[in-house]
């Protein structure tokens, strides 16, 4: 979606070789502005502001709102809309069950059901549903691997179907790590891009059955 940049806030920006265009880069340069010494806090929401204007969701009055930044009245909610989302298994199953439930209700009506889909890119990680039943053992690993399998196929299961029915949305497997871990050093990426395939083009990790 492109802003209407009421501001002229966007700008080209270019590191390397590559250019892109950033929301609100030309706003910190401008000489003598006020903004370039808001709190990083307020930056990150106001470029996400600035980045989604288009009249409705994100207005002119929003973007204002945010500049003035006066915490003496702040009653005003912010329309802030994160470039990625990562969920662990307890929290993730859910999100996906309302998204299935969103492509019921559009089958119902006789709408396209796969138009409901993430909004921004979803990586879930399986990592809560670990329970050590062999330990001291060589084979101990393959047992509790086996045995937490067995014990949640159907949410597995659901996750798997999860994975190849919606858009932008990636499930790790079990086994791989705890979701920390694996968003720091293989999901999360240092810049954000819309527009190209950066994120699409990844390899998607599979939910696997073991041996």
């Amino acid at each position: 979606m492109k802003s209407l940049n009421s501001f002229a806030a966007a700008g080209q920006l270019r590191v390397g070789e590559r250019t892109t265009t950033s929301s609100a880069w030309p706003l910190w340069k401008r000489p003598g502005s006020k903004l370039s010494r808001i709190p990083y806090s307020i930056k990150i929401l106001l470029e996400n502001l600035l980045r989604f204007e288009d009249g409705t969701t994100v207005k002119k009055s929003d973007i204002e709102y945010v500049a003035k930044w006066d915490t003496s009245t702040a009653a005003q909610e912010i329309n802030f809309r994160p470039a990625r989302v990562v969920l662990q298994d307890f929290t993730g199953v859910p999100c996906v069950v309302d998204l299935a439930a969103m492509r019921d209700a559009l089958a119902k009506v006789g709408a396209d059901p796969k138009k409901a889909n993430p909004l921004v890119p979803v990586d879930l990680v399986i990592d809560h549903s670990v329970q050590v039943d062999h330990f001291g053992t060589k084979d101990a690993f393959l047992q509790n691997s086996l045995l937490e399998f067995q014990r949640n196929q159907e949410r597995y299961s659901f996750l798997r179907w999860g994975q190849a029915a919606f858009q932008d949305f990636r499930a790790v497997p079990p086994e791989t790590g705890i979701v920390h871990q694996v968003n720091l050093e293989y999901l999360a990426p240092v810049v954000m891009t819309s527009g190209s395939a950066a994120y699409p083009t990844r390899s998607s990790a599979r939910i696997h059955t073991p041996p």
